[in-house]
């Protein structure tokens, strides 16, 4: 068969992947091959996965719970460790927002349905406040970084080598960094009958992404230009940007699986997704 995998540009393991040949020289020992399939938005991963476009796919946390919540029939496959500094919330550095608790009737810039709607999500709770009703989230864009430095909007969530260029450019300051609320896993999901019917298939996948994440780690550098010369942006950037991740992939394990209950609970209560999840039917079933 054909395994396609989806791959967009918030994943940087599966981007660098696309880029390797590890997951075609894997499958081909197992007689199978692979197609890519090209996508911007990480949060249709679920949906690309349940009408059969895609195989196997990785985003941040909080797209499998929606998939989930939408009824999705998803297996979690494996996980990056945590990636603590790996974007932040930032403000203003002359703002009066100074605790999570000050952005109540703010405007808040982030990739919503993305693992930064979990963190901004998550902080609320933490400081007693709520999402839905609390701040106003709007979905970022390129615009979202002059509109924070001009007071236009509350605060902005970064990431990558965006939130190395915002700091690099100064004038903004950190409110919540990333590692301080959740652990802003990568995570690699597929199809349950791939998952079940297939698992040689899956673990071929793993090892390639492990493959891929030990080049990163070993070529930041050449790693960083090509994500500068295919998305923008600086390839000093990029590589601060890149050197900040752990490269690492884990299995599915029982601290994943609460951070990610966790998630799901705080969702269902401020109405992001309408239906309570059980995050461990996301695993394979015992044969």
């Amino acid at each position: 068969m054909t395994v396609t995998i989806g791959v967009h540009r918030s994943n940087p393991s599966l981007y660098h992947l696309s880029r390797l040949g590890y997951a075609e020289e894997e499958l081909a020992a197992l007689g199978e091959t692979v197609a890519w399939h090209p996508y911007t938005d990480g949060v249709r991963t679920g949906a690309f996965l349940a009408d059969g476009t895609i195989d196997f796919g990785g985003t941040g946390s909080t797209p499998p719970v929606t998939a989930q919540a939408a009824g999705h029939d998803i297996v979690y496959t494996a996980v990056s460790a945590p990636r603590p500094d790996h974007g932040a919330l930032l403000v203003p550095e002359d703002s009066p927002v100074r605790t999570v608790a000050d952005l109540r009737g703010g405007t808040v810039h982030l990739a919503v349905g993305s693992w930064q709607t979990h963190l901004v999500a998550k902080a609320l709770d933490d400081a007693g406040l709520s999402y839905a009703t609390d701040i106003t989230p709007v979905r970022g864009d390129a615009a979202s970084e002059e509109k924070l430095r001009a007071g236009e909007i509350t605060a902005w969530v970064a990431q990558g080598a965006e939130l190395a260029a915002a700091r690099r450019a100064g004038g903004l300051r950190t409110l919540v960094r990333t590692g301080d609320v959740i652990s802003d896993r990568s995570v690699f999901f597929t199809r349950r009958d791939l998952a079940e019917e297939r698992p040689e298939l899956v673990e071929a996948l793993v090892r390639a992404l492990r493959r891929a994440d030990e080049w990163a780690a070993a070529h930041p550098r050449e790693a960083a230009g090509t994500a500068a010369a295919d998305q923008g942006g600086t390839v000093e950037d990029w590589e601060t940007a890149l050197r900040a991740l752990p490269w690492t992939i884990e299995p599915v394990g029982e601290e994943f699986l609460a951070e990610q209950q966790e998630a799901a609970d705080i969702f269902h209560r401020v109405g992001f997704v309408d239906r309570a999840v059980t995050v461990a039917d996301a695993l394979p079933r015992k044969a």
